[in-house]
């Protein structure tokens, strides 16, 4: 049908609001006809053109998840409709920031490689082969996250080199394009499923490796910089199932409003032979030792940020 939209007061009762971007039903060569495939709609809200701008994964048609594109769509209301307006690879002929010379005019290429993931093949992904491969017509985009930072600044991450390096790249004004500048995080550490969040001026990270639909240990990054160095960490989650995320794999963290340093992690539990009833989730952030903690609650209330201070 689309990218369905639900409203809540209180993120316990919700309503449904309806279809914000239905699939194009009528025209059979829309990248959005019934038959796609539309993953991880995220959606910012832009103060200076007073629009609400959707990205998502995209896979066309009969093309499995070869096209690794992202989507785009806007509306003047968070519940849509939103007009889709375009799909693309990102950042087309634009090396990322943090590449060397050496690297950008290595003539290593993928057909040099008999099989994957040799200590050879590794440091040629690691010094940007897919990279150099995909230059031209823009870099792979597929799990995908949107965040807009304190300065206004938006940014798009989303992993790519066949799911091997995550890049974070800076969106235009209107959030409707990207700039060029972007940066690689863990170059060959095969992360997915990326979901970003800011606390006392630090960035975190929580991603996932890459097991097909099968759930796995989450992984935890952290940036005094939002264009890095990030820095790898422990899994995030422990206890029981900690090892497999709850069954779960990261989507977003979502900062409770009116309360300070609260968060929420939300994850998805796939379900590919009955997608429709994939679920989630929800899970609230503890800090231990300066890091985000997930442990596993039977169930919780928002109660458990009572004891943070008001957001101002």
């Amino acid at each position: 049908m689309g990218v369905t939209c639900y409203s809540s007061d209180n993120l316990y009762d919700w309503r449904y609001e309806g279809i914000a971007l239905p699939v194009d039903t009528v025209n059979e060569l829309s990248d959005i006809t019934r038959g796609s495939i539309i993953e991880r709609p995220k959606v910012i809200y832009n103060a200076k053109t007073r629009q609400f701008v959707m990205y998502f994964h995209l896979e066309l048609k009969g093309k499995g998840y070869a096209a690794a594109r992202v989507g785009v769509a806007v509306s003047d209301k968070p519940t849509g409709a939103y007009q889709y307006l375009k799909s693309h690879r990102p950042n087309a002929g634009f090396f990322p920031e943090e590449m060397t010379e050496a690297q950008r005019t290595a003539t290593t290429k993928t057909e040099d490689f008999s099989e994957w993931w040799t200590p050879e093949w590794r440091k040629a992904v690691t010094d940007g082969m897919f990279v150099r491969r995909d230059l031209a017509g823009g870099q792979m985009s597929r799990d995908m996250t949107l965040y807009v930072d304190d300065d206004g600044k938006a940014y798009h991450i989303y992993a790519s080199e066949e799911n091997l390096t995550l890049h974070l790249a800076e969106l235009s004004d209107d959030y409707l394009s990207h700039t060029g500048q972007y940066v690689r995080i863990a170059p060959g550490g095969h992360n997915e499923a990326p979901a970003i969040f800011k606390k006392d001026g630090r960035y975190f990270l929580i991603t996932s490796g890459c097991t097909g639909w099968d759930p796995n240990a989450a992984r935890l990054f952290t940036a005094d910089n939002i264009r890095g160095p990030w820095t790898e960490h422990p899994n995030p989650c422990v206890g029981d199932d900690a090892g497999l995320t709850f069954h779960s794999q990261s989507t977003f963290v979502l900062p409770v409003q009116g309360k300070k340093d609260a968060f929420i992690f939300m994850a998805d539990r796939w379900t590919p032979r009955n997608p429709i009833d994939g679920r989630y989730v929800w899970l609230p952030i503890r800090f231990e030792n300066e890091l985000p903690v997930l442990k596993w609650q039977d169930e919780w209330d928002l109660t458990v940020f009572d004891g943070y201070t008001l957001a101002k």
